[in-house]
Order: structure tokens, then C-alpha cells, then sequence
């Protein structure tokens, strides 16, 4: 599509500008953002963006009219206006708004939300000597002296979702680097605690990793997941926060460094349904690993905690309002420990892998003649770690020549099947006895013991004895004889081509001399 020409109509940058809201407000205010437009007319413009810890409450759209020698022109304000949650301090980021196609933007900055002021009249009694000033409190997904997180937010399939952190014009701190000061509890300061509007319902939500066993050998897989756990009347109450960035640290805390390591399925957004001690629960996957112990040493997962968004509901909820106050909750998992235990011992337990295998064989025909080049294919399939399933070596045998293999894998989880395709040419005619020629150790923890795979296949070759075909002469070539005929057979010397150089710098410095020679006798003519 061709790029739309420039107009003398068209809007500008400069004809469209932000209008920064304020730094400071208290709970019971409005905090706004808006764009004005100057001597344009309002095509159309994007959203403004939902913001962490405020509600949109409206927007309100004001005309100005102003003269400019002689000539009148229209100032249109659109505002949209927020109402906050509660009280705290709450950081915006950089956002951006599309006014007639033209793209404004802003940094972002800080605004605090303060107490309601009081009451016009009200007459406020003096803090009583007795009664200490308290700090507010904070949640455990949020420092003392520091902003509530305003990350992305990841709402999962069944929860509710937080408005995402956008960041609005705002008018920075002044000293953004200075350190906050406590706060005293006004309802404690200035008399009687008010009754909470508010109140939080319990929920049964946990978080919690989960081993599939509490004990595996050296090379058996384990499958662990980090998963969160919730009844269905918690999805009200509870929604996922900055989810990308608290995913990372929960993945590196997952991480061992004694074994070998498969990823999952991504984090799912569709909960399962599981039922635990008689509970039904919803159980959303946020990481989920197979892990293969490499040496005895106990896989260790330590205690992690995922921060949500838990939601208050006032006592007496309103028709048409929003009923509920955001605010944050901490869950920890228990750590938990995979005992490892060693292989016993084998001659070839360093290089055994370990899983419950089935054999795969085939073939293209049991029964060819020599010299006939057929395929044949040794695989495994079962649960286990094919990472460590090894193309296994032919023994030598005589009058067969064996080519590849070809390796095909098909992963599944925790295991899946590995194939190794190989080309077969026999020289002598008889029974062929693969099961001799090739094997597979491998180590089954179901059953505690070495199982040897061996092929089940003997396929017949037919014909005579093919013996090895003599080297062609190099004179009863039709190109290479008579060449090889008319050759000089004399004795070159091994001086030739350093000769050959010597004459070439001999010949190279006569030239320099002519040449120089001419030069100086035209200098003499001029």
C-alpha cells in the first residue's frame, strides 16, 4: 500500500501535545492524563493505557476557542481520568498515544497516592503521648521503601487479570534518589481505627514443586515441576503478577548442575484439573523438567515463592463499581530432594545407558544375494535418556561390509525412539548371524538388572563367492597408457625449479638496469 502524501491539512507533531498529570494525589482524588489538539479537527486516537494501581473513571472532552491575529482557532482536550485502588507509590512507565497518525510519547515518572484528607470541619484530636506512630504495612511482595512492581503482567486462562503496567505523563521526582520516610497510621494518630471497607478471604492456593520419584539411578530420568495450585473460588480473588519477570529466577533456581538436562512444555495457560485429599484443584504449569542424574550426588530443589495479585472486596459491595482493592501475597513452596542411587557394577557401566528399552529391528529383505546391498535397522524405543543411547559397532566378520548409520529420533517425553539405519553388502553366501555381530547393553531400573538387546533377525545370502576383482593396470588405460608410454624417463634434478628462480631475479635485475639506463640518458636529452 502506498505511503498517503502529505497535505497542508494534515496534523503535525507540533499541533498535538501532553498534558503531564500530577505527582501527588490522595486516595479519594483523580489522576488524569490527556492530549491537546490545536487548530486541527479530531480524526481518530489510540486507548490511553490501563495503569497499575488505578481504575478508568471516565474521560472528559473540552473546546477552546482562541484568536491569533484576527483568526480563530479550536483547541480540543481530550482527558481520561483514573481513579486509584489505595494508597501507595506507584511507578509508570514509558507509553505512547497515536493522535492522527501522528505518534507522542512520554518517560514515564513516579505518582503518590496519599491519605483522604480530612473531613471539612472535622475537628482532629491531638495524638495521645501513648500512642506510638506505626510505619504502614507492607506486603511481602513489597519492600519497605519501595514502589510496587510494574512489570508485565502474565493473566493465566481462569484468572482474572490486573490492568497491565503502562506508564503515563508524570512530572518526575525531584530527587528520585532520596530515601522515603515512614508514614504514621492516621486512623491511629487521630483517634478511633475506622472500620476496614475491606475484607480479605482466605483461599487455599498453594505453590509447590512436584517429583515424580523421591529416588532414581544414575542416568534415570525424573520428571519435576514447579506448579500452582488453586480452587475454582480463587480465580476471583487471585491473578497472576509480572509473571515474565519472575519466571527467569524460578528456572535458574530449578537448574542442577550434577545432571543432564531435558525442558518441558512451556508454561501452560490452561489449567489442569487435579484432585488432591478429596480437593479439586486447578494446577497451572509453570516449569516443567526431566532431569538425568549423571552422578550419585541427591538432586536438591530449594524452597521458591511466586508473588500474586490478591484482590479485597468491600463489606458492603455497590452496584456499578468495582468492588475490589488490589493487593499482593507471597507463596513458597517447600523444598524437596531426589535421592540418586549408583549402577551396579558392570564392565561397561560407564558408557550403559539407562531406561526401560524395547528393541526395533528391520530390515529391507531376509534373503539376498551377494553383493547385494541391503538395509537394516537397529533401534530402541521405551522411557529413558536417548542422549545417551550410542550407535552400537558391528563386530568384524568376514565377507561383510557394513556402512552408517543413519541415525533417526523420534523424542518423546521422557524418552521416545532412537533408530540407526545401516547398509549391508555381503561377499559370501550362508547364514548371516547379526545376533553375534551387533548388541545394545542398557541398564532397566524396573526391573534392577543389565539387559542385552540383541537382533532376533538371520537373514540367508545367496549366490558363489565373490572374490575381490584385480586392480586395473595403469598401461591398459585407453588415456593413461600411451601418456605413460611417451613420458621422458629421465632423471629430473631436484635443483630445477630453485634454477629457475635464480635465472627469473637474474633476469628481473638486467630489466631495472635497462630501464634505469633509459631514465638517465632522457634526463641528459631534456
Amino acid at each position: 500500500m502506498a505511503a498517503p502524501q502529505p497535505n497542508p491539512s494534515a496534523t503535525t507533531p507540533a499541533d498535538v501535545t501532553l498534558l503531564p498529570g500530577p505527582s501527588s494525589l490522595p486516595v479519594t482524588g483523580e489522576f488524569t492524563l490527556a492530549f491537546r489538539l490545536q487548530g486541527k479537527a479530531l480524526d481518530k486516537y489510540s486507548e490511553f493505557p490501563e495503569l497499575e494501581g488505578f481504575k478508568k473513571n471516565g474521560k472528559t472532552r473540552t473546546t477552546t476557542t482562541r484568536s491569533v491575529q484576527g483568526r480563530q482557532f479550536l483547541d480540543l482536550t481530550i482527558t481520561q481520568r483514573y481513579v486509584p485502588y489505595g494508597e501507595g507509590e506507584y511507578v509508570i512507565k514509558p507509553f505512547q498515544l497515536t493522535v492522527n497518525g501522528v505518534v507522542v510519547r512520554s518517560s514515564g515518572g513516579v505518582v503518590r497516592v496519599g491519605p483522604a484528607p480530612p473531613a471539612p470541619g472535622a475537628k482532629l484530636a491531638p495524638p495521645s503521648a501513648s500512642t506510638p506512630v506505626t510505619p504502614p504495612a507492607t506486603s511481602p511482595a513489597t519492600p519497605p521503601g519501595s514502589a510496587p512492581a510494574a512489570g508485565p503482567t502474565n493473566p493465566a486462562a481462569g484468572l482474572p487479570a490486573t490492568p497491565p503496567p503502562n506508564p503515563s505523563t508524570l512530572t518526575p521526582p525531584a530527587n528520585p534518589t532520596a530515601p522515603l520516610q515512614a508514614v504514621g497510621d492516621l486512623d491511629k494518630l487521630f483517634g478511633k481505627p475506622k472500620q476496614a471497607l475491606y475484607e480479605e478471604l482466605h483461599d487455599r492456593a498453594f505453590l509447590a514443586v512436584v517429583a515424580d520419584r523421591q529416588s532414581v539411578f544414575v542416568g534415570e530420568g525424573v520428571r519435576v515441576g514447579l506448579y500452582f495450585y488453586l480452587t475454582p473460588p480463587d480465580q476471583a480473588m487471585l491473578a497472576f503478577h509480572d509473571f515474565n519477570n519472575q519466571l527467569p529466577p524460578l528456572l535458574r533456581a530449578l537448574h542442577q548442575s550434577t545432571a543432564w538436562q531435558e525442558p518441558g512444555p512451556e508454561p501452560s495457560i490452561t489449567p489442569d484439573t487435579v484432585r488432591s485429599q478429596g480437593q479439586l484443584y486447578l494446577r497451572f504449569r509453570l516449569a516443567e523438567n526431566v532431569y538425568y542424574p549423571l552422578t550419585p550426588q541427591a538432586l536438591t530443589f530449594p524452597p521458591l515463592a511466586l508473588t500474586m495479585v490478591k484482590f479485597k472486596f468491600l463489606k458492603k459491595p455497590e452496584p456499578g463499581q468495582d468492588n475490589r482493592l488490589a493487593g499482593y501475597k507471597s507463596y513458597l513452596s517447600a523444598g524437596t530432594a531426589v535421592q540418586v542411587r549408583p549402577l551396579p557394577p558392570h564392565p561397561q557401566g560407564g558408557v550403559v545407558p539407562v531406561g526401560s528399552f524395547r528393541l526395533r529391528e528391520a530390515i529391507s529383505q531376509t534373503a539376498f544375494r551377494v553383493g547385494q546391498s541391503v538395509t537394516y535397522t537397529f533401534g530402541v524405543e521405551g522411557r529413558g535418556n536417548l542422549s545417551a543411547v550410542l550407535a552400537p559397532v558391528f563386530n568384524a566378520y568376514p565377507g561383510l561390509e557394513v556402512y552408517g548409520p543413519e541415525v533417526r529420533e523420534q523424542a518423546a517425553p521422557g524418552g521416545g525412539r532412537k533408530l540407526f539405519r545401516y547398509r549391508l553388502v555381503a561377499r559370501k553366501p550362508g547364514l548371516l548371524p547379526l545376533d553375534s555381530l551387533v548388541r545394545l547393553i542398557a541398564f532397566n531400573p524396573v526391573t534392577v538388572r543389565y539387559d542385552t538387546l540383541r537382533p532376533g533377525l538371520r537373514p540367508t545370502v545367496s549366490g558363489e563367492l565373490a572374490l575381490p576383482a584385480a586392480l586395473p593396470k595403469p598401461e591398459d588405460d585407453p588415456f593413461y597408457g600411451p601418456a605413460l608410454a611417451e613420458a621422458d624417463t629421465r632423471l629430473q634434478s631436484l635443483d630445477v625449479y630453485r634454477d629457475v628462480r635464480r635465472y627469473a631475479s637474474w633476469l628481473l635485475i638486467g630489466l631495472a638496469g635497462v630501464a634505469g639506463f633509459g631514465w638517465w640518458r632522457a634526463g641528459r636529452s631534456s
